[in-house]
């Protein structure tokens, strides 16, 4: 999965290069042309709204793939959150029934037993 985001960086990075050399080598060809000074800005003009355009449709689509990371980053996290949740509680219920094991003795959840109450014999 991280090779395919890769690939999508490498794809997307060659695509605004292509698209940035091909507007800078436009404004090059405007400016160079034999053309009357209004004919030249109003193609500036227009490569200018190309520019705009594209630059907008850019930061669209790398918020759009912001958003889809945000996303999955946070389902992973809940997921990997309800794992170690399940984990722990199953933890939880090994060591009560090994305890049991060991002491014969019925052992409540770890959530409801009671604490145990220090003794002066435990405070020396």
């Amino acid at each position: 999965m991280n090779e395919n985001r890769e690939e999508k960086s490498v794809v997307l990075n060659f695509l605004a290069g292509m698209g940035l050399g091909a507007l800078i080598g436009a404004a090059a060809a405007l400016l160079t042309a034999p053309k009357s000074g209004n004919e030249t800005r109003e193609d500036l003009k227009h490569v200018a709204g190309d520019i705009r355009d594209k630059a907008s449709k850019v930061a669209h689509d790398l918020s759009e793939s912001s958003d889809d990371l945000v996303k999955k980053s946070k389902d992973l996290l809940e997921s990997t959150r309800e794992k170690v949740q399940s984990a722990v509680q199953s933890g939880k219920q090994v060591v009560a029934s090994k305890i049991c094991e060991t002491t014969e003795q019925p052992i409540t959840p770890m959530e409801e037993a009671t604490p145990i109450e220090p003794t002066e014999e435990s405070q020396i």
